[in-house]
């Protein structure tokens, strides 16, 4: 079987004995790919493992693993770590983020179909997330995204009417409908849930922004009030589109008491 080397991020693993794991990468020319990696977590006589200890979540390297679509898992051959942002694991909120970037990525792209440039865009934003900007950094990837993968709900238009959103004094957004909806038709629309107008021109505007490799330029400082609305309806959204609960919102979004 051909072996391959691509640049990848860590967005999932599970133990799959006391010495391998399997993992999901997002390789850059390769897409989603599952792996094990077998003896990972093995010592050699060296005293050394042959994947340095261990894969952990959001590691970027450079690696080499067979490739062939057909099978369902791939055998991880080397693990060159080019970044294991330990800044980011420091910061319990650019962290959250971070891990719920990779769950959305992990769900809304189909396997072994190569996105570079949201590759670059997801690499680009990890680093951000360790920073003061983490908040519009996660929006704007966010966007990015759901955009990319067909998923960006409707954020101009009445999903019900067609009426434009921003002459609406009220606006709400329906995750059945898959966008927003405005005062006149809004007791209509039972899964309604209430979105600030200004949170939804806001959203509008960063989608606008002029863009350097992908990534959005002169971002706006934003703050938890403003950004966890959004992520909300965006959770909402994706959920209902796809039929499955996601698992890092209630802490990103603080449900449950998280």
């Amino acid at each position: 079987m051909a072996l391959v080397s691509d640049r990848c991020i860590c967005l999932r693993k599970v133990a799959y004995s006391e010495t391998s794991q399997i993992l999901l990468l997002l390789a850059r020319q390769h897409g989603l790919v599952r792996v094990i990696a077998k003896g990972a977590h093995r010592t050699t006589k060296a005293g050394s493992s042959k994947f340095g200890g261990g894969i952990d979540l959001l590691d970027l390297a450079d690696a080499v693993f067979t490739h062939d679509p057909e099978r369902e898992l791939s055998t991880l051959t080397e693990w060159c770590l080019r970044n294991g942002h330990l800044e980011l694991r420091s910061n319990l909120r650019g962290m959250y983020l971070a891990q719920y970037a990779a769950e959305l990525v992990a769900m809304l792209i189909e396997e072994h179909d190569p996105h570079p440039d949201l590759f670059d865009r997801l690499e680009h934003t990890i680093k951000e997330l360790a920073t003061g900007r983490a908040e519009e950094a996660f929006l704007a990837f966010e966007l990015d995204l759901l955009r990319e993968a067909g998923y960006l709900a409707e954020l101009v238009h009445c999903v019900s009417c067609g009426r434009d959103a921003a002459g609406s004094e009220a606006t709400f957004f329906s995750p059945g409908g898959g966008g927003v909806v405005c005062r006149h038709c809004e007791s209509a629309v039972h899964d309604r849930m209430h979105i600030d107008l200004r949170l939804v021109r806001l959203v509008q505007g960063i989608m606008k922004l002029p863009r350097t490799n992908g990534t959005a330029q002169r971002l706006p400082r934003l703050t938890r009030h403003q950004t966890d609305p959004l992520n909300r309806m965006f959770a909402e959204h994706v959920e209902h589109t796809l039929g499955r609960r996601l698992r890092l919102p209630r802490y990103v979004l603080g449900r449950d008491g998280g």
